[in-house]
């Protein structure tokens, strides 16, 4: 077999990479045309947001683990040549290139879990312009879907306050590495766990599960589908209590309790999952407390947002914790960003695109970010990477030589950053309306390399 193997490079347990003939055809095409043009030299590609959707107020950067075990193991198999052949599509002499292809390059970017605005690169490949442009397809199609669920998942976060949040998503996610790739995006940007156990045995994040209401239904009694589940759970016994009657089995739990306790058994919650969940959670906490079980916590789920969070949370309803779904791993009100990775610079010129509406900066970029005396950002700018600027540089070297330079750090640290700087976001913008936009500023040797790169109208 040629190449490297593909479990190369799986070190944060991301799904099996697909091979490289998961892409676009066009960027087969370009690069067989490269090559034939001798136009090899060095090329430079930024992935940036254009703009941020109307009910986001900015972005949390994730997926960047994914990119670099992928382009670390980022080969052709000979099954994949041999189907190329079998198209009559390409020159037996760009075959036999794609043979001994590897991701040569280098990557700059900013760190999983950053809060990042329009128009800043979240990447940058340095490589062949052949090289570069082939790996653009699996390259957004990773960093686009994290961090499109990543920025969701800080809304909810944000609008849950300390309740706890479970990934309950993959049944609705788009496919199986959405389900987990979801359950990944959403840990970092600050939920609790998932209930997708493979989630778990791939990235260490915690799980969580109860019960459905199939369970209680195969039973002819709703009280025995409790004890059954108890018995073979007692060490984490949630129920489901909205079957039929959601207050009537709150009651049938509080006189099932004394039972359980003296088998040894700790209730530890009840679910709800249909109906008006902050009406019904207040009966419940009433009925569980009047029978002493004022440590069972109650947590809902179904149909789920950030502003039913909001609301619930506003009216002081006696939720402890929430499970989101569909809302979640499909981003139901932002489900794709207008995002980009365009050249910026080749064979040492810079290049700009001036599509209407679809303008690029260009050269290589970086960005600063200024904070206010208690650590709250307060303005980036957008300069050229030759500029030093006062401020935190948000772009750092991530790979050289088609090699990462150091580990990549850990999901839980990752966590950890992303939920300290959502705490630091300025006020404004943690809220679910829109906000005026963040100030990003483009610095001065920025415009003028765009004047520069700007070809001159015709006369």
């Amino acid at each position: 077999m040629n190449g490297r193997s593909r479990d190369h490079g799986q070190s944060h347990g991301a799904p099996a990479p697909p091979g490289l003939l998961l892409t676009d055809l066009y960027q087969l095409n370009m690069m067989q045309a490269y090559e034939e043009a001798g136009m090899t030299e060095i090329a430079v590609f930024e992935l940036f947001v254009r703009r941020l959707p109307e009910t986001r107020n900015f972005l949390v950067a994730a997926g960047l683990a994914q990119v670099v075990d992928f382009l670390e193991s980022a080969a052709f198999d000979p099954e994949e040549i041999a189907w190329l052949e079998d198209q009559q599509r390409f020159s037996p002499a760009f075959l036999e290139r794609l043979q001994h292809f590897r991701f040569t390059g280098d990557v700059d970017a900013v760190a999983e879990g950053e809060i990042v605005f329009p128009d800043e690169p979240l990447l940058r490949v340095i490589a062949p312009l052949p090289e570069a442009q082939l790996l653009e397809t699996r390259i957004m199609n990773l960093l686009h879907f994290e961090t499109v669920i990543a920025s969701k998942a800080a809304r909810l976060r944000l609008a849950a306050g300390d309740k706890t949040l479970v990934d309950f998503g993959l049944r609705r996610a788009h496919g199986a590495e959405a389900g987990l790739l979801a359950a990944r995006a959403s840990y970092l940007a600050g939920f609790d766990a998932t209930a997708t156990v493979e989630a778990g045995r791939r990235f260490g994040i915690p799980i969580s599960g109860t019960m459905a209401h199939s369970f209680v239904q195969a039973h002819d009694d709703e009280v025995e589908s409790f004890r059954h589940f108890a018995h073979s759970r007692p060490d984490s016994v949630i129920l489901l209590i909205d079957t039929y009657d959601t207050e009537a089995a709150a009651r049938k739990v509080v006189a099932l309790a004394p039972e359980l306790t003296a088998e040894g058994i700790t209730l530890r919650g009840v679910r709800l999952d249909s109906g008006d969940l902050g009406a019904h959670a207040v009966k419940v906490r009433r009925i569980l407390d009047g029978g002493g079980l004022t440590a069972v916590q109650i947590f809902a789920s179904g149909g789920l947002d950030e502003w039913t969070l909001a609301e619930l949370r506003d009216k002081g309803a006696p939720i402890d914790g929430y499970g989101i779904g569909t809302g979640l791993t499909t981003s139901q009100d932002a489900p794709a960003l207008d995002c980009a990775y365009k050249l910026q610079e080749y064979a040492g010129k810079p290049k700009r695109k001036l599509s209407e509406g679809k303008a690029t900066w260009p050269g290589r970029k970086q960005v600063y970010r200024r904070s206010d005396g208690e650590g709250r950002p307060r303005e980036d700018l957008l300069t050229l990477v030759d500029d030093r600027q006062e401020g935190t540089p948000l772009l750092q070297p991530v790979m050289r030589g088609g090699r990462r330079i150091a580990a990549l750090p850990t999901l839980e640290n990752i966590r950890a950053a992303t939920l300290a700087r959502l705490e630091k976001l300025p006020p404004a913008l943690k809220g679910l309306e829109p906000a005026r936009p963040y100030p990003v500023t483009v610095s001065a040797p920025l415009k003028r390399l765009a004047e520069e790169a700007t070809p001159p109208a015709p006369a």
